[in-house]
């Protein structure tokens, strides 16, 4: 059965989410402050994440940011906040989706159904054996890890997703509208401005000066391509 965390500090939404994650075969936890979120967050072995981003103590970014110091499964936002700022402090902090309450419950369980599935599909496809070389970028497909120059950098899975895409299809030129949909699936709902976000941390990796990359480059008015 699939684990779902729920780290949200209203008992009524929390058990909310939690019975209707329930009634459709996730396993749920609760965690109803920060600290909480962050200790079961980190020792315990979720498929998926629902956080709230205003808690008591640590606030859901902060909590986003530090999970994912260790953590790649997928990460949902879940709150009030509907500003197109929060959302892409929410994505550069590494979120996966972003939903606005108040919601339909059973719009979140096809999101939680659609994101496990999507990286289930991307974590245990067939990859090649052999590793990605370009340069100082060495990508192991297989273990799903980054090195620039021999030293190891932590990627999100979403990170890694859209950098393998692109290194795997060297000098083609992508729009956002075609890396988000190949990448998140229009099915998310997500907001295409989470490409930009997501290209400039991997730049921040993997570019030695991020404002003149070596690896990804911008074509203005058209997207990216990966020299």
């Amino acid at each position: 059965m699939r684990e779902i965390l729920i780290i949200e500090d209203e008992e009524a939404i929390a058990e909310l989410e939690r019975d209707y994650l329930e009634v459709n075969g996730f396993s749920s936890d609760i965690a109803g402050t920060g600290e909480e979120g962050m200790k079961m967050a980190i020792s315990g072995n979720y498929d998926l994440i629902l956080l709230d981003l205003m808690l008591p103590g640590i606030d859901g970014f902060e909590l986003c940011q530090q999970i994912r110091k260790t953590k790649d499964i997928p990460i949902l936002m879940v709150t009030a906040r509907k500003e197109d700022i929060d959302k892409i402090k929410g994505f550069d902090r590494g979120a996966d989706d972003y939903i606005v309450k108040p919601f339909n419950p059973n719009e979140l369980v096809a999101r939680v159904k659609a994101h496990i599935a999507r990286y289930d599909r991307l974590v245990n496809r067939e990859q090649s054996n052999q590793d990605i070389q370009i340069r100082g970028l060495t990508i192991d497909q297989r273990a799903r890890r980054i090195f620039i120059e021999g030293e190891e950098k932590l990627f999100t899975a979403k990170e890694f997703d859209l950098l393998i895409f692109l290194a795997s299809n060297r000098n083609q030129v992508f729009s956002k509208d075609h890396l988000f949909e190949r990448i998140w699936g229009y099915d998310s709902m997500g907001d295409i401005s989470t490409v930009t976000v997501h290209i400039r941390k991997i730049r921040e990796k993997i570019e030695i000066n991020p404002s003149e990359p070596e690896y990804i480059e911008t074509i203005w008015g058209v997207g990216y391509r990966f020299k």
